[in-house]
């Protein structure tokens, strides 16, 4: 056999260069690591002993406004080969992954008629762009051309979805005809893994549990085909009002044991989870609307901040027996400091700051979120949207379920109540002559898995009542809070410093001032009630008093020596003092393995 030959399935054990091969796998998500802390996340998981890294390419994050492409992270697959991994690429077009809308673009759903997911066809022409550009970044580094790449994934668990029996076969096609010619495989939960297979695809499952006979159920499908977890769950993920979901290491160690003697090949999902910074969470809806929070720790062997945890040393152990080398070192832990609490020093009102809003958009009735005019009409993707009009009477102010996500309802700039998947309705108090009205709608993230992700627009996407009138007359404004916006923001020179009680909602600033070399921290904000932080501009993310996350992960090298800008946009109440902690706090625990599997999704 030629040594050029790649990753073969054509019995029951994987083959590569002609040789038995076994995938030892681990998920680290680029998008969810600081560039400069790719290789030290690398590291630590070569050091556990694994030899194929796993990552995701999320659609949104490359084309971010229609046409668009933004391709600089190969450099990561690049990285990954010079340390030594071999690379199972997955990218897409919709991979799930806690992301928000499963990695789709939210300009596709300004098509009404849009069908995701599907052979629709103003979907298939955006996969077709989309992947014209991707293929051409990533075919370089295949195998055949001497690059790490020895498998794509084609999608992720359509089988749960199954919408349209072309979907699969059009996507295996997008990337055969772009002359991808590496290993193609399928990956799916145990409800979606009898359906259809495609010819010349592997098929690989995903669990937490070796339960219903699951491996079992693969190789009856598969015969004389290689086994493989795509993706083993290391924890879970957590929601924003529940408990941090933990899986202690002697339960998933056991099921790792098993899985490696039964000369099952394993990706590890996720061996470092990494954080949701900015806007990108996604989140749940299996009746219950449910935004994920801003941290991906995920109870995974490296924490949120890489730090080494008990599932790494079990790990480290338990790979060393499937190494015919000695492991590499384990990397020295990266440093951490508590810095010294800041007080916010200026403050600037939300009604102040429209001003500096990309545009202004008067109309009719609202419009959601993705079909505003702003991003060259890529309309809007994430953050905030102020929707404002007058109104001449008191009463009951119904949003009748068309408020995505959140929406604090203010009347003449004076908070009156909030609207949410929960609460549909307000009271308005009644007063003389015409009033402002304001609702300020948050998408708190697209759902990324099931049926609801054909219904994810934004912002306000319908009536709103008004005793039963639907109301007329809206001006909107985008407050997506991107950089060119907060460059706007923090250069105004119209910061206040002059009240004991700062209106809310509103940007607060503050200085921190780092002596030396920067280190990571974690920011806390005790007493304040729900918003985002920024730190030189940067997004970290979404905090939220109600938990079960209480602290925001700030890299270090996202800081510099000398002094820091940090602006928090705070919707409910101000406690005026940020702090920082070496650890952070993740709630209250409940156990994944004693929950019913059902109850997680």
């Amino acid at each position: 056999m030629s040594s050029l030959e790649g990753l073969r399935a054509n019995s029951s054990q994987f083959t590569l260069r002609g040789e038995p091969f076994r995938i030892l796998g681990g998920s680290i998500h680029y998008f969810r690591v600081p560039r400069p802390y790719w290789k030290d996340r690398l590291l630590k998981m070569k050091a556990c002993g694994l030899n194929t890294l796993a990552t995701y390419v999320p659609w949104n994050l490359h084309e971010p406004e229609r046409g668009a492409f933004n391709f600089q992270d190969q450099a990561y697959i690049s990285l990954a080969a010079e340390i030594g991994f071999w690379v199972i690429l997955r990218p897409g077009p919709y991979i799930c992954a806690e992301w928000d809308l499963g990695g789709l673009p939210s300009w596709l759903l300004q098509d009404k008629d849009m069908q995701l997911r599907t052979t629709y066809p103003g979907f298939v022409n955006a996969v077709n762009l989309y992947f014209d550009k991707l293929v051409s970044v990533v075919k370089p580094l295949m195998f055949e051309n001497g690059g790490p790449i020895i498998a794509l994934q084609i999608e992720n668990e359509y089988g749960s979805y199954a919408k349209d029996d072309e979907y699969m076969p059009f996507l295996k096609n997008c990337l055969q005809s772009r002359g991808v010619s590496e290993l193609l495989l399928t990956s799916d939960n145990w409800e979606g893994l009898g359906y259809r297979g495609m010819e010349g695809v592997l098929k690989t499952i995903n669990l937490q549990r070796l339960s219903f006979g699951a491996i079992q159920h693969l190789a009856c499908l598969q015969p004389q085909k290689p086994l493989m977890v795509m993706e083993y769950w290391s924890g879970w993920f957590d929601v924003w009002g529940e408990l941090h979901h933990v899986f202690h290491a002697e339960d998933m160690l056991g099921v790792v044991s098993e899985i490696l003697a039964r000369g099952v090949s394993i990706n590890l999902y996720m061996f470092h989870g990494g954080t949701n910074f900015g806007f990108m969470n996604g989140a749940m809806d299996f009746g219950i609307y449910k935004p994920v929070t801003t941290s991906y720790d995920y109870d995974a062997p490296l924490s949120e901040a890489g730090d080494y945890t008990t599932k790494f040393e079990a790990l480290r152990d338990l790979f060393s027996r499937y190494n015919s080398e000695a492991l590499p070192e384990v990397p020295s832990p990266l440093e951490r400091t508590a810095y010294e609490p800041v007080f916010t020093q200026q403050y600037l009102s939300l009604w102040d700051s429209l001003q500096f809003t990309e545009k202004v958009s008067i109309r009719t009735s609202p419009i959601n979120m993705e079909n505003l005019p702003v991003n060259n009409n890529s309309g809007q993707s994430y953050g905030y949207t102020l929707y404002e009009t007058t109104i001449s009477s008191g009463g009951a102010l119904n949003s009748v379920n068309n408020i995505r996500d959140r929406a604090l309802v203010f009347l003449d700039r004076q908070y009156v109540g909030c609207l949410d998947h929960r609460t549909h309705e307000v009271t308005l108090p009644d007063a003389k002559g015409e009033r402002a009205l304001a609702v300020l709608v948050e998408n708190c993230g697209r759902v990324n898995y099931g049926k609801a992700l054909d219904n994810q627009r934004k912002g306000i996407v319908g009536d709103i009542e008004l005793n039963h009138t639907p109301l007329r007359g809206f001006t909107m404004f985008c407050l997506d809070l991107k950089p060119c916006f907060l460059k706007r923001l923090s250069t105004s020179g119209q910061w206040k410093t002059d009240s004991k009680s700062p209106p809310v909602p509103g940007f607060f600033q503050a200085k921190l001032v780092v002596d030396g070399l920067p280190k990571d921290t974690f920011i806390k904000l005790s007493d304040w009630g729900k918003g985002v932080v920024f730190v030189n501009g940067q997004n970290l993310g979404r905090y939220w008093l109600i938990g079960p996350q209480h602290f925001l992960y700030l890299p270090g090298p996202w800081l510099r020596t000398g002094e820091n800008q940090i602006i928090v946009f705070e919707e409910e109440k101000v406690d005026g003092k940020i702090l920082f902690s070496e650890t952070p706090d993740y709630g209250k625990t409940i156990d994944v393995y004693k929950l019913p599997f059902c109850s997680l999704l």
